[in-house]
């Protein structure tokens, strides 16, 4: 049966609730001023405190403000929410937003683990509401030339990706150095799209036959510091994953086969294709205000694609289903127990 698209529906302007008046919040705002106002607005903002919510409110000229965000929650004038709250609060406020009747997008991680994720995920599917995980990578029209190429064969049988994400960093910074976090959680996600996202997306979404893990822990608070990941897969084709906080590492990934590779600087945010015959580039809009983040603007296709699927009644995105987000937690979750890497969250 043909989907229809009311033009009513299509005409009209998404209208989003942002949840967290931090730095990621602010370059996601950013990257929808990008995109035309008949199509996305921000009508409301909640924050932990109510004069955090006001100032992110008048720097980015949103109406409404609210100082928790049980009040965001219950706005009716809403279309979906965006979590960019610090990745601990991902699940309660998901779990929130889910319960009000809100579709959302969520930062990733999405969850600290599987279980989270699977119940963040069942009560979507429970709700019939759209919901999810902000892997913005997958959503970047470089993506699209990396599988455009890839299924070309210019590069023959994949057999090979390599991809490492890595600064040094403050290790006094509490989101990064307390669990849960560590490079793997917050940093590897982070890069990782970006790192795990990236390996799964190359093979298809097929499931490692075999996943070996090799890190340094922060010795008195179990958080890892930098880690090898290797996802094995049938064929004898691999993955190799580098995350770290204590290395300025190249921040680029690698797509090898037995006939050429592909290389992607900035894989998680891409804005051009290294391949064999030429270099594709992808340049962004330049923000109106100034950015936390690289590439920042890029956060304009994930924030289309949610559109896309509110107006075809889609719950899920077919670029970054929810098998791809539980499949992410689960081999997250496997490399962490073979670091030694234990959250409170995983004893529940």
């Amino acid at each position: 049966m043909k989907r229809v698209i009311h033009l009513a529906s299509a005409m009209a302007p998404t209208r989003w609730g942002f949840v967290s008046a931090g730095k990621i919040s602010n370059d996601f705002k950013v990257a929808l001023d990008t995109l035309p106002k008949e199509e996305h607005q921000v009508v409301a903002v909640a924050a932990r405190s109510l004069e955090s919510a006001q100032k992110f409110a008048k720097t980015h000229n949103i109406p409404t403000a609210y100082g928790s965000y049980a009040e965001l929650a219950a706005q009716k004038d809403i279309d979906v929410v965006y979590i960019g709250s610090i990745h601990t609060q991902h699940a309660p406020v998901t779990t929130m937003m889910l319960q009000a009747g809100k579709p959302v997008l969520c930062e990733k991680p999405m969850a600290v683990n599987s279980r989270e994720a699977q119940q963040m995920i069942g009560l979507a599917k429970e709700k019939n509401i759209f919901f999810m995980e902000a892997v913005w990578s997958c959503f970047f029209p470089a993506y699209l030339k990396i599988r455009e190429i890839i299924d070309s064969g210019a590069v023959g049988e994949v057999k090979v990706v390599t991809a490492c994400f890595g600064y040094n960093v403050n290790i006094d910074v509490p989101r990064l150095t307390e669990r849960p976090s560590g490079s793997m959680l917050d940093m590897g996600i982070w890069g990782s799209g970006d790192l795990y996202q990236f390996a799964t997306m190359v093979f298809g979404g097929e499931e490692p036959q075999d996943i070996t893990t090799s890190g340094h822990l922060i010795s008195d608070g179990g958080v890892d510091e930098t880690v090898t990941v290797v996802l094995k897969y049938s064929g004898n084709r691999m993955a190799t994953l580098l995350c770290s906080m204590s290395a300025n590492m190249p921040n680029e990934a690698y797509v090898c086969g037995t006939m050429g590779f592909l290389k992607i600087p900035t894989f998680w945010c891409p804005t051009e294709v290294i391949a064999p015959d030429k270099t594709h580039e992808f340049p962004l809009p330049p923000p109106e205000k100034p950015l936390n983040y690289e590439n920042s603007t890029g956060m304009r296709f994930e924030a289309m694609e949610v559109r896309r699927c509110l107006q075809e009644g889609l719950k899920e995105s077919p670029l970054m289903t929810h098998a791809m987000s539980l499949q992410i937690a689960g081999i997250l979750d496997r490399a962490r127990k073979v670091a030694g890497v234990v959250y409170d969250q995983d004893k529940e």
